[in-house]
């Protein structure tokens, strides 16, 4: 019997939301100062121009700012603050030691939903746009970070002006409820009073108590200041006389990412509250816009740069299927994913999945990214891609899966196989060996798969 899975309705933005198109106007409003240096530096900085950076690290040299000041009337500090922006943005997109246009502003002046993307990479990278206050550890700062999402969803949920204090009272609660999640244990000074008698035996026993924000609160109002000045700095509020209030486009981005969050809890998957491995399995089984849907909601949840970090985590295990969805993963992250992928390239476990997301990432087609795999990367590739079909799929996918290998020839396949030197080669062999149906091709498999084992 088919049954037709009924559809979810395409939810409507809150009430008074300005249409996609008045949004897109405020983003290239927002972003004009990053869009014109980024146009500059496409005409000026063009291959064989000269180069635009300094250190090998995709920072404008001094001689490069004072250059676009003067052709663009503006000043040294205002140029780095737009070339920033435009990075955070995608207009400019950076590869190592080197940056170039992005594909953004190629579409900025027809495309609509190019310009909103671009402002909400902008609006996730909120803690970068401003600077962090320096007299304030890089833990209080992180848990200042994680914490903001809720912060903006109350915002958006108010529909209006919040007072700071209530703002901070939320922000005390959330850090409270992320320590108590990770279980500090204060083990200083205890408060001086009447001493205790010590045991005979045996060190003091320190006090078990959780930390609370009680001790931080002095902390926390400016570190809410300091989040609050930069989200107010990429245009995603209002900041001002003691309240905060969501402007249109954050409005918009804030609810976004709710209904993003809510379609994953209503999912026959319903990953949200998953670990990186635990939704890559539960997607395992979706098809690939299902899934891509999957990872978006995943991803919306949490802060991106831990999102990647679990992503590339859950690829260094040993199951080749979770390997290939984490990149599949990744690919949907986009632009913020790059440092960690090219930080990875070089472990042999990643190295193929890693070059095929990098060169897919600066342009290359899909079909013909791996061209940029050496002979022995994507034989492994393709080994691994067996092993994964072995464990999780049927018979008849590990025989097509022939054809996808570089080799011309199931002979010249099974000897550059042998020497590839991926862990799960035999098992490999001896299961398209049991799935063939060629009996001299199963032979030769078994034949290689006992060669590997014995080391020959």
């Amino acid at each position: 019997m088919n049954q037709q899975r009924s559809r979810r309705p395409a939810p409507r933005p809150p009430e008074g939301t300005p249409a996609p198109a008045e949004l897109a106007r405020m983003a290239r409003s927002r972003l004009a100062g990053a869009a014109r240096v980024a146009r500059w530096a496409d005409t000026a900085l063009g291959p064989g121009r000269g180069s635009a950076t300094a250190d090998g690290r995709a920072i404008l040299s001094d001689a490069t700012v004072e250059w676009a000041a003067g052709e663009l009337g503006l000043t040294p500090s205002q140029v780095r603050a737009d070339w920033d922006t435009a990075r955070l943005a995608g207009l400019i997109e950076v590869h190592g030691d080197t940056a170039r246009p992005g594909w953004r502003l190629r579409a900025w002046d027809r495309d609509d939903s190019a310009v909103l993307r671009g402002w909400v990479a902008l609006f996730d990278a909120w803690s970068l746009a401003h600077p962090e206050p320096e007299d304030h550890g890089p833990a209080a700062v992180g848990e200042v970070v994680s914490a903001m999402p809720q912060v903006l969803s109350f915002l958006q949920l108010s529909a209006g002006p919040v007072p700071v204090p209530q703002l901070l009272d939320l922000l005390q609660q959330r850090v409270t409820e992320l320590r108590t999640e990770r279980c500090e244990v204060d083990y200083g000074p205890r408060p001086s009073g009447p001493a205790r008698p010590e045991p005979e035996l045996g060190p003091p026993v320190p006090a078990l108590t959780l930390t609370g924000p009680g001790a931080d609160d002095a902390q926390l109002a400016p570190l809410l200041d300091w989040a609050l000045r930069a989200l107010a700095s990429v245009g995603a509020l209002t900041y001002g006389e003691g309240q905060a209030t969501l402007t249109p486009l954050g409005n918009w981005a804030v609810w976004v990412k709710l209904e993003q969050i809510c379609v994953a809890a209503q999912s026959p998957a319903g990953n949200i509250e998953q670990g990186a491995e635990d939704m890559l399995r539960g997607c395992a089984q979706l098809r690939p816009n299902a899934a891509r849907a999957e990872y978006r909601a995943w991803l919306a949840a949490r802060p991106v740069g831990s999102a990647v970090t679990e992503l590339i985590d859950a690829a260094r295990g040993e199951d080749a299927l979770l390997r290939g969805l984490a990149f599949e993963a990744l690919r949907v992250v986009g632009a913020p994913a790059e440092p960690e992928v090219r930080a990875v390239h070089d472990e042999p476990t990643l190295r193929p999945y890693a070059l095929l997301w990098l060169a897919e990432h600066e342009g290359a087609d899909p079909e013909d990214a791996h061209e940029v795999l050496t002979r022995a990367e994507a034989t492994w590739l393709w080994v691994d891609t067996a092993a994964a079909v072995a464990d999780h799929g049927e018979a008849p996918l590990l025989v097509r899966h022939l054809e996808s290998a570089v080799q011309p020839t199931v002979p010249a396949l099974l000897n550059e196989v042998r020497a590839v030197g991926h862990p799960r080669t035999v098992q490999v062999l001896v299961a398209l060996a049991a799935a063939h149906p060629d009996p001299a091709l199963a032979k030769a498999a078994r034949r290689a798969a006992f060669q590997v084992h014995t080391g020959g």
